[in-house]
């Protein structure tokens, strides 16, 4: 039999007759999930400094945001391009599979979602839209104002 100088539970396990080959990563994902392994669909960071970029990925729910993923399923870019827009890109059947397995997605991607269609909008959503769009033309309301009064004086 032999012996992996790293894998004291793999060891164990082979001195106790239990199984002859155990794949290890997934018997310890199973024991510490105590049997469960939940997928998350959430937004991976990339690295790269004052320029955020998330791709959108199928990954386990214990492991680190920037880790290692099971499959991407799309991308977001929130800094608007030269025509002022956010661009998102998903595959949209891979989004129904994974949901379809029982994935929860995170609150940002369950956002995404909801303003692509594939959920209804959240109510804060709509209130936010709104309170921007009113900020946005109090603001451009005031502008002119200001510019008159400065004339006068």
């Amino acid at each position: 039999m032999q012996k992996y100088p790293c894998s004291r539970v793999y060891n164990a396990l082979q001195e106790l007759g239990q199984c002859s080959v155990v794949h290890l990563p997934s018997f310890l994902l199973k024991t510490y999930h105590g049997g469960h392994i939940v997928i998350r669909l959430a937004m991976a960071g990339h690295k790269q400094s004052n320029r955020p970029f998330y791709r959108i990925v199928a990954a386990y729910n214990k492991r680190a945001r920037d880790s290692k993923y099971i499959e991407q399923l799309g991308s977001y870019d929130p800094l608007p391009n030269i025509y002022n827009e956010k661009l998102v890109s998903f595959n949209s059947d891979r989004i129904k599979y994974w949901m379809g397995c029982g994935a929860h997605p995170t609150k940002p991607v369950a956002k995404l979602l909801g303003l692509a269609g594939f959920f209804p909008l959240h109510p804060m959503t709509v209130t936010e839209a709104e309170r921007r769009r009113a900020m946005a033309e109090q603001a451009e309301g005031a502008a002119p104002e200001e510019v008159v009064k400065q004339q006068e004086l």
